[in-house]
C-alpha cells in the first residue's frame, strides 16, 4: 500500500484515474467469468448429445438431455423441439438467442474504452510532467541542475508506464472474451438451425407416412 501511495503521489491524479480504471477492469473480468460459467458458455457436451439424439429421430431423448443442461441455449432448443416449425418461430428464436448473446457481451464496451483510453491518459500525464519539469528548469535560471531535469522526466514517465500496464492486460482480456462469445454465436446458430431442421424433417416424414397410409 505504501508503494501504491508513492506511485499515486508521483503521478498525481492521472495515475489515480488509471488505478480506478484497473479496478474496473478486474471487477468486469470477474463478473464476466461468473456470468459465462453460470450460462454454460463453452460447455456444450450435453447440448451436443441432445442434438445428436434429434439427428437420429429421438426427440424424447433430446428433451431428457436438455433438462440436464445448464446452458442458456437449452430453453431455445427445447422450444424449437416442442413448437411446430415455422418461419415465425425461427425468427423469434434467432431474436431471443441474439438478445441472450448481447447480455453476454455487456461490459465489453467498457473494457474496450479502458484499453484505448489508458495509454492516452498515461501520455497525457507524461506531457503534463514534462511541462512541469521544464518550468522548473526555467525557474532555476542559470544554475541548472541536470538531475532536476532527469528527475522530472522520470516522474513524468511513470504515468505512461502505468497507462500501458493497465491497457495491455485489459486488451488481452477483452480479446479473449470476444473470441469466446464469437465461438458461442457460431454454436448457437448451428444448434438452432439443427433443431429447427430436424423438427421440420420429422414433420415432413410424419406427413408423408400419413399420406402413404391413406
Amino acid at each position: 500500500m505504501n508503494g501504491l501511495r508513492d506511485v499515486v503521489a508521483l503521478g498525481g491524479p492521472v495515475v489515480a484515474i488509471l488505478l480506478v480504471m484497473s479496478v474496473l477492469t478486474v471487477a468486469v473480468t470477474i463478473y464476466k467469468l461468473w456470468q459465462f460459467a453460470a450460462s454454460g458458455v463453452g460447455r456444450h457436451k450435453v447440448l451436443s448429445e441432445a442434438l445428436a439424439a434429434l439427428d437420429v429421430g429421438d426427440p424424447k431423448q433430446a428433451q431428457a438431455r436438455l433438462s440436464h443442461s445448464r446452458s442458456y441455449l437449452a430453453p431455445f432448443i427445447k422450444a424449437a423441439i416442442q413448437t411446430p416449425a415455422s418461419q415465425a418461430l425461427s425468427d423469434r428464436l434467432d431474436a431471443e438467442a441474439g438478445l441472450a448473446l448481447a447480455r453476454l457481451e455487456r461490459g465489453f464496451r467498457l473494457l474496450d474504452t479502458i484499453a484505448q483510453l489508458a495509454p492516452l491518459l498515461g501520455l497525457f500525464g507524461t506531457v503534463l510532467g514534462m511541462i512541469e519539469a521544464f518550468q522548473s528548469l526555467q525557474t532555476a535560471g542559470s544554475s541548472v541542475d541536470p538531475s532536476l531535469l532527469a528527475g522530472g522526466i522520470w516522474v513524468a514517465l511513470v504515468t505512461t508506464a502505468v497507462g500501458l500496464a493497465v491497457a495491455m492486460p485489459t486488451s488481452m482480456i477483452l480479446s479473449w472474451l470476444e473470441s469466446r462469445t464469437a465461438r458461442e454465436r457460431v454454436f448457437a446458430d448451428k444448434a438452432l438451425r439443427t433443431a429447427l431442421m430436424d423438427q421440420h424433417a420429422g414433420i415432413n416424414q410424419t406427413g408423408e407416412a400419413t399420406a402413404d397410409h391413406a
